[in-house]
């Protein structure tokens, strides 16, 4: 490979609370005991180096010694239009349909401020992805959730049916959707997304679409934007993106939404501007610019092989070795959604129980149920192949033993 996906890089000391936070309380993880060091498999962020082309672009305009107010580029704006052309197909995006966002969920919650009224219920997917939890919870918004049902493949699929009398009972008229699904993995398919949004125009649903992990496709799946599907759905949906996941660039702060319908647009680009404190970073810009290069795209290529090994890595060693723990591979994303009941039920044991055996010994897992993964575990896999065979191997000797 071009790209270095093999060293382990120590990020002690260098401002990352995946390594740094376990054992410090808070909602971190307990730290391990005496004679296990951390891997880190909580944060949904990576522990490789992140693509050339971003750091370079960084140190490029942080050589030039003037850090004053800016505008987005060209180069930016230029930059997003072409990686959504070239990998997804989008061909009708343009500058003036990109706003910013400091973060995604905080694209989320102006689309909100803006379809919605405090106290108003909004159609979520359950599991749910725990930041959408606490931001429409911190804001003033009720989650109505509809259970995703795992078909006789084992597939979660949504639940249209229930869908819709969540809908008309709870008189919603704003939805959420995850694609690819966090944290289950899912990449829908395009006619599981036209019938959603056919669902969601019938009943005058507005949709806000998180899309952030929409780049880490396996090999396989293919991503369809929900604005895609039809002309309808074009209109009544905010999309939500950003590099950081795709680039492990969270720490940067920088997210972009794009939304098509003109009023829609206006009114959510008004509400975004009102804190005065959702202003993107130049540095922020130069890493977007960095990562939608030509080496970004090379860089990803290969990332998705690497996960997409790990991935396979992990699933097979789960269900070879660990009888009673279920697990499907996620199509999307790089995070394991890792149902244990069936194993606590067998052995008499919690799910406190099995994540404590975890953090003890090092595999600094996330606990599933604040995603409502009622005795679930949720596992990072972005970490070199080493890493993921000696959390395999700690798995084995500490915490699923028969």
């Amino acid at each position: 490979m071009k790209f270095d996906f093999t060293s382990i890089i120590d990020r002690h000391g260098k401002d990352a609370i995946a390594v740094e936070m376990p054992g410090k309380g808070g909602w971190a993880p307990p730290g391990p005991i005496e004679g296990f060091d951390v891997i880190p498999m909580w944060v949904a962020d990576m522990n490789f180096a992140t693509a050339p082309s971003i750091p370079q672009a960084i140190i490029d305009r942080v050589e030039h010694p003037a850090y004053g107010y800016f505008a987005p580029r060209q180069e930016y704006l230029d930059g997003i239009v072409n990686w959504h052309k070239n990998r997804n197909g989008v061909e009708c995006m343009e500058h003036k349909h990109i706003g910013y966002a400091n973060s995604v969920l905080g694209g989320v919650v102006t689309a909100l401020n803006v379809l919605c009224s405090k106290g108003d219920n909004v159609l979520v997917h359950s599991p749910t992805y725990v930041g959408f939890t606490g931001a429409l919870g911190n804001n003033g918004y009720k989650i109505i959730h509809s259970e995703l049902k795992k078909d006789e493949q084992g597939i979660y699929r949504m639940d249209f049916e229930d869908m819709e009398q969540k809908i008309v009972k709870n008189k919603i008229h704003c939805a959420i959707m995850c694609s690819p699904h966090n944290p289950t993995g899912r990449v829908w398919e395009r006619w599981e997304l036209e019938k959603a949004m056919e669902l969601y125009k019938k009943h005058d649903v507005y949709v806000i679409s998180d899309e952030i992990w929409s780049d880490l496709i396996m090999p396989g799946y293919k991503h369809i934007p929900t604005q895609m599907v039809s002309e309808d759905a074009k209109q009544r949906t905010v999309a939500v993106y950003a590099p950081s996941k795709t680039f492990n660039l969270a720490g940067l702060v920088g997210s972009y939404t794009v939304i098509y319908n003109n009023w829609l647009r206006d009114r959510c680009n008004k509400e975004a501007s009102l804190s005065h404190y959702n202003q993107m970073n130049v540095l922020s810009m130069y890493g977007c610019i960095g990562a939608y290069r030509p080496t970004g795209y090379e860089w990803l290529d290969e990332l998705i092989q690497v996960l997409n090994g790990n991935i396979n890595y992990a699933y097979d060693y789960i269900t070879k070795n660990f009888e009673g723990v279920k697990i499907q591979k996620p199509q999307g994303t790089y995070m394991l959604f890792i149902d244990c009941t069936e194993w606590c039920e067998k052995h008499g044991k919690t799910i406190d129980e099995v994540q404590k055996a975890c953090w003890d010994h090092g595999v600094t897992i996330q606990d599933g149920r604040g995603f409502h993964g009622p005795c679930h575990i949720r596992m990072n896999l972005a970490l070199p192949l080493s890493r993921v065979e000696e959390a395999m191997d700690r798995l084995s000797k500490y915490v699923f033993i028969d």
